[in-house]
């Protein structure tokens, strides 16, 4: 178990910036050593959780300053935190969350309260020092990562990209003066059974609308297709809160991390009038495979690995990402379209992967289309993260 609290006094902590390969390596095996101690840790793949930290290789440091820092007593590491202003993010309006002078704070793990407290203090001060007057976070690194912070579902593993905390770090961060921001949710919904009869019904209204086309991506034009859900997704989401866009680096990034396990099957695009309007990804849960390889691909978990790239048979999928144009928000259509892919997936993950559960997420919680589709197929929030906000 985590220590919840230390006799030991502010002065005994050291916070240090750290930097280069071996700071980064030091940073992210810390993080490993706080995940080991929770109940239902997923193991990550190591190599991908240093590439997040890369500057050479992730395509958020192309737009964003980053600082990492590492707590020290007695010579031990005991916590750690990541400091970042998003130069995109500044650019966004303020009601919608990021803005002008908006800092960022995540990658957040300590042993006690009091470290906690001296990191985030720390990452404070960073932010004061380069003219920002507010902090969000937790925000790892990205808001397309790993926003938030889980303060309810500890009790069941974590699902492909999601995070993992321990309950009582809400109360450190609130108890540092942080107030919340917004909240995201994931719903848990059994797709074995198929929809309710109104959902039903509103599927195959659909499919008699000769305008409407649901189609699986095309891996033969991959780089198009997933540009084009993409580029939907700016358009989308662009007035959500929190929104910052895709940059072209990082669609191609994204294209390239994704393209493993992206099955047509499970991802649908919508078109109307031969035009794409909506898109729909369902990733199937990775954390099966890396729970029975222990996040190790040598020497020979790599084997059951590509076994289960190429058919990731499993309980468990998650809806990531989905979104339909602007144009159409607020409209019967809008819903209809996401029926219409909800249920092609919903058919495709039982028959031909063996799924029985999907988790749709995150959605914010005054996204009340998305909160209306997710009632419609009875799912329920199964996970909540909290954003936080302090002046600084």
């Amino acid at each position: 178990m985590l220590n919840e609290g230390s006799g030991m006094s502010d002065s005994q902590i050291v916070i240090e910036p750290v930097s280069g390969k071996k700071g980064r390596k030091r940073f992210v095996d810390l993080g490993r050593r706080f995940s080991e101690r929770l109940e239902h840790f997923v193991p990550q793949l190591r190599s991908e959780q240093l590439e997040l930290l890369d500057p050479d290789k992730n395509p958020f440091f192309q737009h964003a300053e980053v600082q990492l820092f590492i707590a020290t007593r007695a010579g031990r590491d005991v916590g750690r935190i990541s400091a970042h202003i998003d130069h995109v993010a500044l650019e966004m309006p303020s009601e919608q969350g990021f803005g002008p002078g908006t800092g960022l704070f995540g990658y957040f793990d300590a042993e006690d309260a009091t470290i906690a407290s001296a990191l985030l203090a720390r990452a404070e001060s960073w932010l004061r020092e380069r003219g920002m007057v507010k902090v969000l976070g937790p925000i790892s690194l990205s808001i397309w990562e790993e926003p938030g912070l889980l303060v309810k579902g500890q009790d069941h593993a974590p699902m492909i990209m999601m995070g993992h905390h321990p309950a009582h770090y809400q109360g450190w961060i609130e108890g540092a003066g942080y107030e919340l921001a917004k909240t995201l949710f994931t719903y848990d919904v059994d797709i074995t059974d198929g929809f309710p009869p109104l959902i039903q019904r509103i599927v195959q209204s659909g499919e008699r609308n000769a305008r409407i086309t649901i189609r699986p991506v095309d891996k033969s034009r991959y780089e198009e297709e997933v540009r084009t859900a993409l580029e939907i997704l700016n358009d989308a989401w662009s007035g959500n809160w929190g929104f910052v866009p895709f940059t072209e680096a990082e669609i191609d990034y994204a294209s390239k991390k994704l393209k493993p396990i992206i099955h047509p099957e499970l991802v649908m695009l919508a078109d109307l009038d031969g035009v794409p309007v909506a898109f729909m990804i369902t990733l199937p849960d990775i954390n099966e495979v890396l729970v029975k390889i222990d996040g190790k691909l040598f020497p020979f978990g790599w084997v059951r690995m590509l076994r289960w790239l190429r058919k990731p048979v499993g309980k468990h999928m998650r809806v990531p990402l989905m979104g339909v144009r602007r144009e159409l928000h607020n409209s019967r259509l809008a819903s209809q379209l996401a029926f219409m892919m909800i249920e092609h997936i919903r058919k495709n993950a039982v028959r031909e992967f063996g799924t029985v559960r999907g988790e749709i997420g995150w959605i914010l919680d005054d996204n009340q289309g998305m909160i209306a589709i997710a009632d419609a197929i009875q799912s329920k929030v199964n996970r909540q993260y909290n954003i936080y906000c302090k002046s600084l």
